[in-house]
C-alpha cells in the first residue's frame, strides 16, 4: 500500500493519484487536516508520498500533526522505506534529516524551470527528463541540503528545488502533479482582488495550456521512475509483481 499524506484538501495527489489508478496500484489518502492517523506499522507501507500545504514546518503549535509526521518520516528513512515529499513534505523530509527550514530568497509562484545537477542527471528518479524542464511553483520557504543528502536540482532563483536523502528518500520543492483545476483552486484561495485574480488566472491558467501535454508525460516519467524505486526496494513481493502485471 502506498500512503499518500494530505495537510489540506486544495492539495490533493492530483495526478499522482491518476497515475496510481492507471497503473492499478493500491494507494491510501491520510488527510492529517481531518484527524486521519498515521499507520502504526511499516510492515504494511510499500512507499509513502507527502503533499503540500500552506503551514510551515515550524508551526507545530498550530498544526500539532506536523510532530506525528515528523516522528513518522524519521521512522520511515530509518527503515529505507521509498518517499516522496512535494513542496512542504519536502521541507518535511529535510527537517527529519535534521537539515533546516527557512524562508527563501524570494516567494516563488507560478511557472518556472529547474535544472538538474550532475547528481540528479544520475539518479533513477529523473531518467528520461531534460536537464532543464518546467515545473510549478507555489512555496515560500527553502530546505538545506542534509549532510548525508544530495541535490539533484536547482533554480535561478532558489537553489535547491530537490533533494535525495540515504538511497530511496526523495524531496521536491516544485509541484508535478497540478492540474487545471488545482491551480484555479490555489489562486482562487490566495488572490482576492478580482483585477489581480485575473491577471494570474490568465498567466497560470494559459502557460499551463501551452504546455500540458509535455508537463504531463514528463510528470509520467517521474512517477514511473519512482514506482520501479519502489519495486526495486520492495518490502513486500505483491507490489512488485503488481508494478510488472501493470
Amino acid at each position: 500500500m502506498i500512503f499518500v499524506i494530505k495537510h489540506t484538501p486544495s492539495e490533493g495527489p492530483g495526478t499522482i493519484a491518476d497515475f496510481l489508478k492507471e497503473k492499478d496500484l493500491r494507494f491510501r489518502e491520510v488527510e492529517l487536516y481531518a484527524g486521519d492517523h498515521l499507520p502504526t506499522k511499516l510492515s504494511e507501507v510499500d512507499a509513502v508520498i507527502s503533499m503540500g500545504g500552506p503551514m510551515n514546518v515550524y508551526e507545530e503549535e498550530q498544526y500539532p500533526f506536523l510532530m506525528e509526521e515528523d516522528e513518522f518520516f524519521k521512522k520511515v528513512l530509518k527503515e529505507r522505506v521509498p518517499f516522496l515529499g512535494i513542496c512542504l513534505g519536502s521541507q518535511l523530509l529535510a527537517k527529519a534529516s535534521n537539515a533546516k527550514v527557512t524562508k527563501a530568497p524570494i516567494k516563488e509562484i507560478g511557472w518556472s524551470k529547474v535544472q538538474l545537477t550532475k547528481e540528479g542527471q544520475r539518479d533513477p528518479f529523473f531518467a528520461g527528463l531534460d536537464q532543464e524542464f518546467d515545473v510549478f511553483q507555489w512555496h515560500e520557504d527553502t530546505f538545506a541540503i542534509p549532510r548525508e543528502g544530495q541535490h539533484l536540482a536547482k533554480s535561478q532563483e532558489c537553489l535547491h528545488q530537490a533533494l535525495k536523502v540515504g538511497a530511496c528518500a526523495y524531496g521536491l520543492q516544485f509541484h508535478v502533479e497540478v492540474t487545471d483545476d488545482m491551480i484555479t483552486e490555489w489562486i482562487e484561495e490566495n488572490f482576492k482582488d478580482p483585477q489581480e485574480l485575473a491577471v494570474q488566472q490568465r498567466e497560470m491558467l494559459g502557460q499551463y495550456a501551452k504546455i500540458k501535454n509535455k508537463f504531463n508525460k514528463q510528470a509520467n516519467t517521474i512517477y514511473n521512475n519512482f514506482v520501479n524505486i519502489i519495486a526495486k526496494n520492495k518490502r513486500k513481493t505483491s507490489f512488485a509483481a503488481s508494478v510488472v502485471k501493470a
